[in-house]
């Protein structure tokens, strides 16, 4: 606010503040935006989504559903784009957002586990919504599902069609929706199948990093005979590199997602997965949100909420009950 006060010429600044402030203005060549502090000035809320998902996919959907919502409020979207776990690159996008004057932002995931992006809204007090993380921090408002549950419901779904011997991709180690569903399958396991056989594999969310974890599932002597990949680009490239080994799926293989994004029915055969509702998510995150910037805007205490929205296991054409020889 005191930056704010110097640039825009006001008078309640001590001399010795406003030179510091000065200097650093030109050891930054800082230019301060007009046009958002038109837009601001219309109390028209501005909205910052600094993104960085390796699944077109599931930011799609995202911003279907909270873009409907954002036009609902009258309120602007500002999008910057950044490099997940790249210090430098998540202050220059939150810096950018910040000092364009947006009213809120919105994290998803790989940005909403970030502790410098977190730390930048902490100290600038600006209203924030996280989505799409692995458990809740307390300190700001999120809207999630219990990734957990989840894995654990779709392991359970496995080991109930006969299968013994289980692959796991994990989704990016920094996540932690990714460290969510390997505990939740992992428990599965040990509750429901302590006798299995189980291969784990890194992956990172994206469909290249699901290929080479499959290649290394399915070139042992021994193998699963069904994979369970932490999202579905990754469970897609499980399907693709089963298909180059002459394997079929399901009758060879059971492979299984996670999310239901548009990827799940647009390859063959569709995917058995988890659906994550992140269109509605997307809605949950934008009312949150906006609620937070009326309340500060009003000078009303908001106390940060944790959303927990339903997951659906849907069954399609990749997963089978097991059969001898499939492995």
């Amino acid at each position: 606010m005191t930056v704010s006060r110097v640039v825009n010429g006001e008078k309640n600044v001590s001399a010795t503040t406003r030179e510091a402030v000065l200097a650093a203005v030109r050891q930054l060549s800082y230019a301060p935006n007009f046009a958002a502090k038109s837009l601001a000035s219309a109390e028209q809320p501005r909205v910052g989504l600094p993104f960085a998902n390796p699944s077109a996919a599931y930011l799609t959907e995202f911003l279907i559903g909270m873009l409907d919502q954002l036009g609902r409020a009258g309120a602007q979207l500002v999008l910057v784009r950044c490099e997940p776990g790249e210090a430098l690159s998540e202050r220059a996008a939150m810096r950018q957002l910040l000092e364009g004057q947006v009213s809120g932002v919105l994290l998803t995931a790989p940005l909403s586990d970030s502790a410098s992006i977190r730390q930048a809204i902490a100290e600038a007090e600006t209203p924030a919504v996280v989505v799409g993380a692995g458990r809740f921090y307390g300190d700001i408002s999120h809207v999630r599902i219990d990734d957990r549950q989840a894995a654990y419901d779709m392991t359970r779904k496995i080991v109930a069609l006969g299968h013994r011997k289980l692959g796991f991709i994990s989704g990016h180690p920094n996540q932690t929706a990714s460290a969510a569903r390997t505990a939740g399958f992992q428990a599965a396991v040990r509750d429901l199948a302590p006798d299995a056989r189980v291969w784990m594999e890194q992956g990172y969310f994206t469909f290249q990093s699901g290929l080479g974890a499959a290649e290394r599932l399915l070139s042992g002597e021994e193998r699963p005979s069904a994979i369970f990949a932490s999202n579905d680009d990754m469970a897609a490239a499980a399907v693709s590199v089963a298909h180059r080994r002459g394997l079929d799926v399901p009758r060879d293989l059971s492979v299984v997602g996670f999310d239901d994004t548009a990827i799940a029915t647009t390859l063959w055969p569709e995917l058995t997965t988890v659906r994550q509702p992140i269109g509605d998510m997307g809605i949950q995150a934008v009312n949150l949100l906006l609620q937070q910037i009326r309340a500060r805007r009003d000078g009303v205490a908001f106390k940060p909420a944790d959303i927990v929205m339903p997951h659906v296991l849907i069954e399609r054409q990749s997963s089978a009950r097991y059969q001898t020889g499939m492995d």
